[in-house]
């Protein structure tokens, strides 16, 4: 285990308190080839579960579709804390940060997909959030949920 996961881990609570509140997220997922795929996602974090939203087709979707394994990570990097000697090999970095190991899937169920839909519009637009999302939109719009099999956190303040 690395030395500040000992000394700097995040509990439960302040886990949930950063998935709730960080705006963006890097979703890993694995190419055709075993190569790394990562890519910044807006997110939900619900009942204990990620979901994303997006385009029902792109190489996101067909690497879950292949393998469903993935990795997220979110921080929040508050800024730098200097050095009093301005020594720059001494500056550290304020921040937390959560990893996510898990496994994703695709929701099918429509009343699942809606409500995460309005999830994630209550999140990133809230003064729409009485809107009542078409029907065709929310077909045709492509839920991820990522079982979360590990999650911790970190910080350094």
């Amino acid at each position: 285990m690395q030395y500040r996961m000992k000394t700097h881990m995040l509990d439960r609570d302040e886990i949930d308190k950063l998935l709730n509140e960080i705006q963006t997220g890097c979703l890993a997922t694995v190419n055709c080839d075993g190569t790394p795929y990562v890519i910044p996602v807006h997110f939900v974090y619900l009942d204990r579960a990620i979901y994303i939203h997006g385009l029902p087709k792109g190489k996101k979707i067909e690497n879950i579709k292949m393998n469903p394994f993935v990795s997220m990570t979110v921080y929040n990097m508050d800024g730098l804390l200097l050095d009093a000697r301005h020594n720059p090999c001494d500056t550290n970095t304020k921040y937390q940060s959560a990893i996510i190991d898990g496994k994703a899937v695709l929701l099918e169920d429509y009343k699942a997909k809606a409500k995460v839909l309005d999830k994630i519009v209550g999140k990133y637009t809230p003064h729409l959030a009485d809107k009542t999302l078409p029907e065709n939109m929310v077909r045709g719009t492509a839920v991820i949920k990522i079982a979360v099999n590990e999650i911790t956190g970190k910080y350094y303040l």
